[in-house]
C-alpha cells in the first residue's frame, strides 16, 4: 500500500503550537501589530467618525460575502482586516472612551492571553490543559483568600465569561438545594437590590422560575439595598408561601457603584437561613486598594461570589470568576462524561474542572490573571485602582463646578452621573432628557468621546449621563477635555432644536399664505 502523502502546507496554513510554532507566529505578530497601529491612526480618536452608517460603509467592501470566503485564499487578509477591525473599534484606551465597564487591558495581560492562545488549552480535562488546570486552581486559591474567605483551602471557584454567567451560576447552585417541586410549582424567589444588575432578573428566567421570582428590595438614596426592608420583604414572601432561595447584595451597582451594607445583608440572612451571593463583578477589584477595600467588609460571609477582573482588573475579555465558600456547593454540578473525567482518573490525581462550569470547552483565561497578579502584586493592582478612584473624584468636582452640569452624586468607586441642563429658563423635564440624549449622540457621529447614559429614577427627567474612569493613564487635562466636548456638544444640540423649533414656526406660518395665494391664482383663472 502507497503511504499517503502530505499535502502542501503554505506558509498562511502554519500551526502556532509545537517547537516551530514560534517561528510561523514570529512574522504575523509583527504583521498584526503594525495593521494595529495604522488602523488606530485612520480611525484617529475614540471610535470611528460617521455613525453606524459610516461604520457599516466602510466595511462593506471588505467584508462583502463574495470577498470574506474566497475560492482561493487571500495572503494579505490578516493585515487588512487588523487595520480594519482597529480603524473600526472603541478603543477604550483613549482618555475620550468612557462609557462603559470596559478597560483598556494591561500590555502585559494581552501578551499572556496571547501565549494561552497560542497553547490553545482547554480547561475540560486534565489531558487536554495540564499546567492550564494547576494555573486556574491558583488562581481561585489566591482570590478566595483576597476576599477573605476563612478556609481558603477548602473555597473552590471557577473562571467565567463574566458576571452574568456568575450570576447565573449562583442561583443555579442555590436553586438546586430545594426540592425540584417547590421551583417548578414557582414558589422559590430570588430578593435583590432594585439596583441589580439585570443579570438576576435574566437568570432567574433561565432557571425556569416565575416572573415574580425576583423580588426588587428598595434602596435608600445613596443606591444601597436597605437591610431593613430586606428583613420585612424576607419575611412576607414566607407569610405569601414563598421560599427565599437566595439574597444577592450587589458590591458596586452598575451606575453609582454602590456597594450594599453586606455585614448588615449577611445578618439577615443568616437570621432568615437564606443563601447570600455578592455580585462584586465591579466593586471586588477595590479590595487590591488599601483606600476601597473597607467598601467590601463583609463580602467573606457570602456563600457565592462574582468578580470580573476584566473590569477594575484591566484584563482582555473574558475574565469573570465564581467563587464558592465551599467545594461542596458546587455538588450539583458534579457530572460524569466516561471520556473526560472517569472516577479512577480523578482518584490518581487527573484533576478535571469539568463538573465547575456550565460549559465544557473553556480556554485558559486564569492564565493572563495569574501573570497579571505576579507582574504588579497586590500594590501595583491597588495602585491602578486608587488611580481611577481618584479621576472619578476629580472629574465629578469639575462637573459640581460646570453651571452647564448637574452632577447626580458623589462618586464611590469610579463611575461618575451627571447631566446636561438647557441654557433656557423652564425647559421642562422632556426637552431636557433629549437634549442629553442627542448630545450624547452628536459625540458618537462626530467619533470625538463615548459617554454613557442611563436612568435615574423613571419617568420624564429620568436621563443622566454617566463618565466610567477606567484608564489610570488619563490625566485630570484628559477629563478637562472631555467635560469641555460634553457642554460644547450640550451647546451645540440645544442651537440645532432652536434652529429646527424656528424652522418649523416658518413652514407653519408660510403654509396659510402660501394657501391664499393658491386661492387667488385659482380665482383669477376662473
Amino acid at each position: 500500500m502507497t503511504a499517503p502523502t502530505a499535502p502542501d502546507r503554505p506558509p498562511e496554513a502554519a500551526l502556532a503550537g509545537g517547537v516551530a510554532g514560534p517561528d510561523a507566529l514570529e512574522p504575523l505578530v509583527a504583521e498584526a501589530l503594525e495593521a494595529l497601529r495604522r488602523g488606530a491612526e485612520r480611525r484617529g480618536g475614540p471610535l470611528p467618525a460617521g455613525g453606524p452608517t459610516a461604520v457599516a460603509e466602510g466595511l462593506r467592501a471588505l467584508l462583502d460575502p463574495s470577498e470574506l470566503l474566497p475560492e482561493l485564499g487571500d495572503p494579505f487578509a490578516l493585515g487588512t482586516l487588523v487595520e480594519a477591525l482597529a480603524a473600526t473599534a472603541a478603543d477604550p484606551a483613549d482618555p475620550a472612551c468612557a462609557a462603559h465597564l470596559h478597560v483598556p487591558p494591561l500590555a502585559v495581560a494581552v501578551a499572556a492571553d496571547f501565549a494561552a492562545a497560542a497553547v490553545n488549552a482547554s480547561l475540560d480535562s486534565w489531558d487536554q490543559a495540564p499546567g492550564s488546570t494547576s494555573v486556574e486552581l491558583a488562581v481561585i486559591r489566591v482570590l478566595a483568600e483576597l476576599v477573605g474567605l476563612v478556609r481558603p483551602e477548602a473555597a473552590a471557584g471557577v473562571l467565567t465569561t463574566g458576571g452574568t454567567e456568575s450570576n447565573l451560576m449562583a442561583l443555579l447552585l442555590a436553586r438546586d438545594t430545594f426540592p425540584r417541586d417547590q421551583f417548578a410549582e414557582g414558589r422559590l424567589a430570588v430578593h435583590c437590590s432594585e439596583a441589580a444588575h439585570f443579570s438576576i432578573a435574566r437568570s432567574a428566567a433561565l432557571l425556569g422560575l416565575d416572573r415574580d421570582a425576583v423580588v426588587p428590595v428598595q434602596t435608600a438614596p445613596d443606591g444601597r439595598m436597605d437591610p431593613r426592608v430586606l428583613d420585612w420583604a424576607l419575611a412576607d414572601a414566607r407569610a405569601d408561601g414563598r421560599v427565599p432561595m437566595c439574597v444577592v447584595a450587589t458590591a458596586g451597582t452598575t451606575d453609582l457603584g454602590a456597594v450594599d451594607p453586606l455585614p448588615a445583608v449577611a445578618a439577615v440572612t443568616r437570621r432568615h437561613g437564606v443563601r447570600l451571593h455578592v455580585d462584586a463583578a465591579y466593586g471586588g477589584a477595590a479590595l487590591f486598594s488599601g483606600r476601597l477595600a473597607p467598601l467590601l467588609d463583609g463580602v467573606a460571609q457570602a456563600d457565592t461570589i462574582s468578580l470580573d477582573l476584566h473590569k477594575l482588573g484591566w484584563q482582555p475579555i473574558a475574565a469573570g470568576v465564581l467563587l464558592v465558600r465551599d467545594a461542596a456547593l458546587f455538588e450539583p454540578l458534579e457530572l460524569r462524561a466516561a471520556y473526560l473525567n472517569p472516577v479512577d482518573d480523578e482518584e490518581a490525581g487527573y484533576t478535571s474542572l469539568l463538573g465547575r462550569s456550565l460549559r465544557t470547552t473553556r480556554r485558559a483565561d486564569a492564565f493572563k490573571i495569574a501573570v497579571t497578579l505576579r507582574t504588579l502584586g497586590r500594590s501595583g493592582l491597588g495602585a491602578l485602582v486608587d488611580r481611577c478612584h481618584d479621576l472619578a473624584r476629580f472629574a465629578a468636582e469639575r462637573i459640581a463646578s460646570e453651571p452647564r452640569l448637574e452632577l447626580v452624586a458623589e462618586p464611590v468607586l469610579s463611575t461618575v452621573l451627571f447631566r446636561c441642563l438647557p441654557q433656557r429658563d423652564g425647559v421642562g423635564p422632556v426637552a431636557t432628557d433629549r437634549l442629553n440624549a442627542v448630545l450624547r449622540r452628536r459625540l458618537l457621529e462626530q467619533g470625538s468621546a463615548v459617554v454613557g447614559r442611563t436612568e435615574v429614577g423613571t419617568g420624564p427627567g429620568s436621563v443622566r449621563l454617566k463618565l466610567t474612569l477606567l484608564n489610570p493613564h488619563t490625566t485630570t487635562a484628559d477629563l478637562d477635555r472631555l467635560i469641555a466636548r460634553v457642554v460644547t456638544a450640550g451647546t451645540e444640540a440645544e442651537a440645532a432644536a432652536d434652529a429646527q423649533v424656528d424652522a418649523d414656526e416658518a413652514d407653519a406660518h408660510a403654509e396659510p399664505e402660501a394657501d391664499a395665494d393658491a386661492e387667488e391664482q385659482r380665482e383669477a383663472n376662473s
